[in-house]
């Protein structure tokens, strides 16, 4: 799509940095991380969400989620631990309409979801 943010990355016309990338994904680091590693997972097909990605290619979901975990190797948080997000729909907080997987770790994350009480 030629108003997207990250068809824009995946085609070179935006500068990231990139962290791994196969034929079918490229990982990223996070312009605005969220923990001491915050690397970003796209396919490099544009699909909306999560959601529609797993609904047109199953195989394709799958390569994310292996890049993330290859990610999370290169990283060195394969045994520490780590996190994975999509963030789908308005309550979730996406901002990029292109599925994105989040790899966070790198620290000790906080709890996740609404605090106690």
């Amino acid at each position: 799509m030629s108003d997207c943010l990250f068809c824009k990355i995946v085609a070179g016309d935006i500068p990231a940095t990139t962290v791994h990338e196969t034929g079918t994904t490229l990982a990223f680091r996070d312009i605005n991380p969220q923990a001491k590693v915050h690397v970003l997972v796209v396919p490099k097909a544009h699909h909306e969400d999560a959601a529609a990605l797993g609904v047109a290619d199953p195989q394709l979901l799958a390569d994310v989620v292996a890049t993330a975990a290859k990610v999370a190797r290169l990283e060195g948080m394969d045994e520490a631990g780590y996190r994975l997000v999509f963030n789908t729909g308005e309550h979730a907080g996406r901002t990029v309409f292109h599925a994105h997987l989040h790899v966070l770790g790198g620290e000790q994350l906080g709890l996740f979801g609404r605090p106690a009480g």
